[in-house]
């Protein structure tokens, strides 16, 4: 080729490094001397290898909309600093090359932009109004709903408003793109706040009442594409916090006595057992255990360390094995239901001493199914013999918006009441695609440990108040926008905004843009009493990976009661924290038929929720309690039985309570817009107590006569 058409073309901005060659490689060139598209330049440290690019002289005109040519307007390409100006007569001269396929023109309060085709040597441009407007930086209003100055809480509600971080760029995001993410949560007290521990998080979440969080970076992530600390384990020696991650062969344990700061220094180099999902529990005798497994072929395992080095002082035994042929809710399967593809997995060893015994918690038999959960064995001593507790799982969330409560931690709070963390199903990007619930627990007269999900995914109480029994933390808040009409600014997925009300976690409404001004607005159906909004993100065209800075949600929330007179009832407009499932609990009751939330900007990708949910109270009699109640245990299979039943007046859903006597019967399972269950979690020669309770935007119906089977 001629020398005046090809020649290389350097950014007088470009910073030649030697870090230039392995670009150039990186970028798909080949090596040095192979490729005659690359130019080397020698250098006094290091050859440079530049791409060499075809170049041409590109011509036209800039005129207004009347006409008139424009003196002193910028023609540029779009993706490069390179530009030029016109002169009286509107004319421009350009040097580009084949590359440069999008040409942009810049003059005060006019833009224009047009699409080069390769090749194209004369580019003529109209210039038009510039629409663009900046952002107003103003404060957010307070209101009598919301004071963004004043904004803690003392409800929560599930999935926990957390700052997920995002999964790094590796094999898992290469299908569905961008996706946040966590899982295998373990909890715990120290110096009086609450510490949360969870797998690639890149440091830790705390709070002092469970439901505002902030975070810590205390990252150990050596490449890109790793994981930070998977399964994390913690516990607590006077002001020292211990931590470390899940490990075939062999990580640091860290300490710091003072963790916010991000600062950890090791207390040993090298765990020596393969410690994949471990725990560290520290006895009251001062003897530390530590516990780990995961595997859908080898039992858990245990064992006493030292706590100078953590080298095992004991024989390491086998703690407890999955029975799924004697316990239902151990099958593999979204339902339970998948005996053939793999066996299900147990994973999550857990320890908490009550009352003098040891309770073994462990997690089964899947973190991608709706049926994810935790079940307890309990010994007299610490590395056992266990006993399988009869009440089993012990943490169980197949139903709702929040699906899974599986390879969590139990903690107990500055009340001495306890709390149970899990996992939530969300497998939608990929089946390691997470959430994390948090659900109160406690141990009843008999020494059974029970896990309190009903309305789990709807307003509790947090750990401000001093309440014992897990199931007087519901607020009594219902639900108010299941199933309602939704309309939008504009949709850009395959989802419609009917996804908004759906009690779907796993679909989602985005709008065609991130602007501000996109909106989603639902119609409550009558003017209803809203005590509280929960908006549910999700990632649409996202390009995060990683943890970020600067990652964080801005909104205003609107109310009526007529659709056309319009009151501003929550104002986010300078928020700055990350919050993808942000849950507001207004500080007085709001009467609002329509609810509009408008983007002012967002985390990352499109204007994207997956629900819209709003609780509170409507007016009028509750529910009709349920007729026709019938649990049909299968003869041939005990693990399994059908449930079933006639729909409520006043009905939108339905909580079955179910355990081993009429008092304890813990286990819930919601069921929205329908009137059967196929339960397939029961553990064979247990009898089981079942009931029902409607559920609906009034309250609660009383539960139906309990069926024993």
């Amino acid at each position: 080729m001629h020398e005046m058409t090809k020649k290389s073309k350097i950014s007088k901005c470009l910073i030649i490094c030697s870090l230039t060659a392995f670009s150039a490689i990186a970028a798909g060139n080949a090596l040095p001397g192979a490729n005659p598209e690359v130019k080397v330049v020698k250098g006094q440290v290091s050859d440079y290898y530049i791409n060499v690019e075809a170049e041409h002289t590109l011509t036209g005109t800039v005129r207004d909309w009347n006409g008139n040519a424009l003196e002193g307007a910028t023609v540029m390409p779009k993706f490069s600093p390179a530009h030029c100006n016109t002169d009286a007569g509107g004319h421009y001269a350009l040097t580009v090359s084949d590359n440069d396929s999008v040409l942009c023109v810049y003059y005060p309060g006019m833009k224009a932009e047009k699409v080069r085709r390769n090749g194209e040597k004369t580019l003529d441009f109209v210039m038009q109004k510039d629409g663009h407007k900046s952002m107003p930086r103003t404060k957010a209003v307070a209101t009598r709903w919301y004071n963004p100055e004043n904004a803690t809480s003392s409800t929560y509600c599930n999935p926990l408003n957390i700052s997920y971080n995002y999964e790094p760029e590796n094999a898992n995001t290469k299908a569905g793109g961008a996706f946040r993410s966590s899982a295998d949560p373990m909890g715990l007290t120290y110096k009086g706040e609450y510490y949360l521990f969870s797998t690639n998080q890149g440091g830790f979440h705390y709070s002092k009442n469970l439901s505002d969080w902030d975070f810590t970076t205390a990252t150990f992530q050596r490449r890109p594409a790793d994981d930070d600390v998977c399964a994390p384990a913690a516990y607590v020696s006077g002001d020292t916090l211990f931590y470390t991650g899940s490990t075939y062969e062999g990580l640091p344990v860290w300490w710091s006595t003072n963790p916010k700061s991000g600062r950890f220094q090791r207390a040993m180099e090298r765990n020596t057992l393969p410690t994949w999902d471990p725990y560290l529990f520290l006895d009251d005798d001062g003897q530390l255990y530590e516990y780990y497994g995961s595997s859908n072929e080898f039992p858990l395992k245990g064992v006493r360390v030292s706590r100078d080095d953590f080298y095992p002082t004991s024989k390491i035994v086998n703690t407890v094995m999955l029975q799924p042929d004697r316990h239902g809710w151990e099958r593999f399967g979204m339902n339970n239901d998948d005996e053939f593809t793999l066996k299900p997995f147990m994973e999550g060893s857990y320890m908490t001493k009550h009352d003098g015994k040891y309770y073994l918690q462990y997690g089964g038999p899947g973190t991608e199914f709706k049926i994810y959960a935790d079940g307890v064995y309990v010994g007299e001593n610490p590395l056992g013999p266990f006993t399988y507790q009869k009440h089993n799982p012990m943490s169980y969330k197949p139903g709702g918006f929040v699906q899974g409560a599986g390879h969590g931690g139990t903690f107990c709070d500055v009340k001495d009441n306890y709390w149970h963390v899990a996992t939530c199903m969300l497998s939608l990007k990929y089946k390691f695609e997470r959430r994390i619930g948090l659900y109160p627990t406690a141990f009843d007269s008999d020494g059974i440990m029970w896990c309190n999900t009903a309305f789990g995914d709807y307003p509790n109480w947090n750990a401000v108040s001093d309440i014992k029994n897990p199931q007087q933390r519901f607020t009594g808040w219902m639900l108010l926008s299941y199933g309602k009409k939704a309309e939008v600014s504009s949709c850009d997925s395959t989802f419609s905004a009917s996804a908004l009300t759906d009690e779907n976690m796993r679909t989602y409404w985005a709008a065609k843009t991130a602007n501000p001004g996109e909106w989603a607005e639902i119609d409550l159906g009558a003017v209803k009493t809203v005590k509280a909004i929960q908006l549910n993100y999700y990632d649409y065209k996202s390009i995060q990976h990683n943890r970020a800075n600067d990652l964080y949600y801005q909104y205003k929330i609107y109310a009526s009661s007529d659709g056309e007179n319009w009151t501003l009832a929550v104002d986010k407009s300078n928020n700055d924290r990350d919050v993808p499932h942000d849950y507001v609990e207004l500080l007085e009751p709001l009467s609002a038929r329509y609810l509009k939330v408008v983007n002012l900007h967002m985390a990352t990708g499109n204007f994207c929720l997956s629900e819209i949910r709003v609780f509170g109270n409507a007016d009028g009699a509750k529910p009709a309690m349920v007729k026709k109640f019938s649990v049909k245990r299968d003869k041939k299979d005990q693990r399994n039985a059908m449930i079933t039943w006639q729909p409520s007046a006043g009905a939108y859903g339905y909580n079955i309570y179910y355990g081993i006597a009429p008092d304890k019967m813990y286990n819930a399972i919601t069921v929205n817009g329908a009137t059967s269950y196929d339960m397939r979690g029961l553990d064979i020669g247990t009898t089981y107590y079942f009931t029902i309770e409607a559920l609906g935007e009034t309250g609660r119906s009383a539960v139906c006569k309990t069926i024993k089977q």
